[in-house]
């Protein structure tokens, strides 16, 4: 095939949705993956009609270890390589560290944290061969945060995928293959509801929200900038400017005191 493939991990909803649509505007072809198969394949039916580009469901879950070894084996089988990946499949888990099973946060860790290091070291050396790669890693705005109560795992996870884009960012400056993190902030998605958040999302002001195309689209062209890091909207990259500032004791108990009162 002459047209570029992208793999969108997470790609049922919200910015993964977004952004196998962004990605098939610009004329590539798209394998999207998510737990959720009717989804997928009313995805792949729309692109396919809306932009006369190839689009393929893979549905799986990458909670199984099994999970990227498949989707490789799987885009291999259609005879296809794969030449921009974006990392986006995550959640978030309420209820605190202990409430929540050791099953589950290992579950957690494999979705957010190890799938997409496997994705990207199964699909690199590809990128690297050919000379072109695209990889967007979707990091969060959280990931600037020192702690947060409730979530322990959901920060630090965050942080990770933006410094490991960041030193790949580094590692491939020689090899044609861009590599970005993208840091949204509050984005118009199912996300807040699943993980109980509903709440937290009234109380914050709407100039703070941004939509779940916007975010896909500066990710986009971010990576194609081969920008390390991407932290999109204006209020989002003043946040983030002011958190590499402030002492970690303040944002610590501001956020515990603003969940606090969210609470009562």
């Amino acid at each position: 095939m002459s047209r570029r493939l992208v793999l969108i991990t997470g790609a049922s909803s919200g910015i993964g949705l977004a952004f196998a649509r962004t990605y098939a505007a610009h004329g590539w072809d798209v394998a999207v993956t998510a737990r959720r198969a009717d989804r997928l394949e009313k995805l792949v039916e729309e692109i396919r009609l809306r932009f006369g580009v190839e689009a393929h469901a893979l549905p799986a879950d990458l909670a199984d270890p099994a999970t990227p070894e498949a989707l490789q084996k799987s885009l291999l089988a259609l005879g296809r390589a794969v030449d921009g990946l974006v990392n986006n499949a995550g959640y978030g888990q309420s209820g605190g560290f202990i409430a929540t099973s050791l099953e589950q946060h290992q579950a957690f860790l494999r979705v957010m944290m190890l799938a997409p290091m496997e994705l990207t070291h199964r699909f690199l050396p590809g990128m690297i061969e050919q000379k072109f790669g695209r990889i967007i890693n979707v990091a969060s705005l959280a990931g600037f945060l020192p702690a947060s109560p409730g979530d322990p795992l959901y920060g630090p996870v965050k942080t990770f995928l933006t410094r490991f884009s960041q030193s790949l960012h580094l590692e491939m400056r020689d090899h044609g293959v861009h590599v970005s993190a993208l840091c949204p902030g509050f984005t118009y998605t199912e996300f807040h509801d699943a993980v109980g958040a509903s709440k937290l999302s009234k109380a914050i002001p709407e100039w703070a929200w941004m939509g779940a195309d916007e975010v896909a689209r500066e990710g986009y062209v971010a990576a194609e900038a081969n920008r390390a890091a991407c932290v999109p909207g204006a209020p989002n990259k003043a946040a983030a400017a002011l958190l590499k500032v402030l002492p970690d004791d303040w944002t610590m108990e501001f956020t515990s005191g603003q969940l606090r009162k969210l609470q009562r």
